[in-house]
C-alpha cells in the first residue's frame, strides 16, 4: 500500500467513526506526538490535541448530529505529511474538507481537520465509494 492509499484508508476510518459516532475511534486516530490543527465549519481554530477531542465529543455525543458522507477524495504527499482533501455531505449543504495525516509509529494518524462550506461542489466521481 502506498503512502497516499495508506491516508486515504486513514480519512475513510475519520468518517467511518464520524458516521457511527464512535469516540474511541476517533481518540485513536488523531496524532498524540505531533502539532494538532482542527477547524470545525463556524468554530474557532483549535490547536491543542485535548480541546479537539473535546469538541469531537461534544459533536459525537449530540443526538441531532446527522451523519455525513464524503466523496472526491484525493491524497497528496509533502515529504512526511499526507494531506487528503474531499467533500462532505450533509443534509442540506456540502463542505469542502482537508484532512492531514502523518505517521506516528506504525500507523496513519490525523493532525489537521479543517472543513467550511462549499457553495459550489462539484459531483461525486463515478469510482467513488466513500
Amino acid at each position: 500500500m502506498t503512502r497516499e492509499e495508506e491516508a486515504l484508508f486513514a480519512n475513510e476510518s475519520f468518517y467511518l467513526a464520524f458516521t457511527r459516532k464512535d469516540y474511541s475511534a476517533m481518540e485513536r486516530l488523531w496524532a498524540a506526538e505531533y502539532a494538532t490543527l482542527c477547524i470545525h465549519p463556524g468554530w474557532p481554530a483549535l490547536s491543542e490535541r485535548d480541546a479537539i477531542l473535546k469538541s469531537w465529543r461534544q459533536i459525537l455525543e449530540n443526538p441531532q448530529q446527522p451523519g455525513i458522507d464524503f466523496y472526491n477524495a484525493s491524497a497528496v504527499a509533502f515529504d512526511s505529511v499526507l494531506m487528503v482533501t474531499c467533500y462532505e455531505e450533509l443534509p442540506g449543504s456540502v463542505c469542502v474538507a482537508t484532512n492531514g495525516f502523518v505517521r506516528e509509529g506504525s500507523d496513519m494518524r490525523m493532525f489537521h481537520h479543517h472543513s467550511g462550506p462549499c457553495a459550489n461542489p462539484p459531483p461525486p466521481l463515478a469510482q467513488d465509494s466513500g
